[in-house]
């Protein structure tokens, strides 16, 4: 395969399509190809993006909405053997049956209208989520675009990696291609190195070799990064040496 059907690739590599002597080779191209890596990232965002492209916000309306038709729902009616049984219990005593059927039609709207509560809910929760992930997506491909953004790269961990910096936005993305998975149990752990301290800027995925993680905090006076394993869920401080170290690019 040639160097510029290499060049080529890079779309289909940040939307994991590529497998097998195709997926390897690229990867071993990328590792040393700046202008790739720069285009993986960018696609990386894109996808990202174009992924969430279709989710609708749930309108504020909404919970009005279910709450009043719960009071309208048609419920569904007891099976046939229950209502001979109460029929026979009507004979003995229709007092005694009033009060049965009383009590099941309260039991049916109240499980009617918290299975309608709970559908409403579940709802919320993922409409949330959805604009959460859409508003992180948004971020991230922010910095990579910013006009200011600045990059440094770095072989690291079997692959490459690079730290893209906005200024202006004040945050920053690190974008990692071909690195080594973890050991098992352990995850990649980024940093921020500000004051001599360091400060923790997130985990990344242990199951996927390249991604692009919108670091958490603001850059702030950062004058580097760096990349240690830790324990699955990350640590406070820094727990082994670290697999790279990138200077904040001025």
């Amino acid at each position: 395969m040639t160097t510029t059907e290499l060049h080529a690739l890079t779309g289909a590599y940040a939307m994991h399509a590529l497998d097998g002597e195709e997926l390897a080779a690229f990867e071993r191209h990328l590792a040393d190809c700046d202008a790739c890596q720069q285009e993986v990232a960018e696609f990386t965002a894109t996808t990202g993006r174009l992924a969430l492209a279709s989710t609708a916000r749930t309108r504020p309306v909404m919970r009005e909405q279910v709450l009043q038709r719960i009071t309208t729902v048609r419920q569904v009616p007891p099976a046939a053997a229950p209502l001979e049984r109460m029929r026979r219990g009507a004979r003995q005593g229709r007092g005694l049956a009033r009060w049965t059927l009383a009590a099941s039609v309260a039991a049916a709207a109240a499980f009617g209208g918290t299975a309608a509560w709970r559908q409403y809910e579940r709802a919320q929760d993922a409409s949330h989520e959805a604009a959460q992930a859409q508003r992180h997506v948004e971020v991230l491909a922010g910095v990579l675009a910013a006009p200011d953004a600045k990059s440094r790269s770095a072989k690291m961990a079997g692959g490459a990696g690079t730290l893209v910096v906005s200024a202006s936005r004040g945050r920053a993305v690190f974008v990692s291609s071909g690195m080594t998975a973890p050991p098992r149990g352990k995850v990649y752990q980024l940093w921020f190195a500000d004051g001599g301290k360091m400060r923790s800027a997130g985990l990344m995925d242990p199951d996927r070799s390249s991604q692009a993680v919108l670091m958490q905090g603001a850059v702030d006076g950062a004058s580097g990064v760096g990349i240690t394993v830790e324990p699955a869920g990350g640590s406070k401080q820094p727990t082994s040496a670290p697999v790279a170290l990138l200077g904040v690019p001025a």
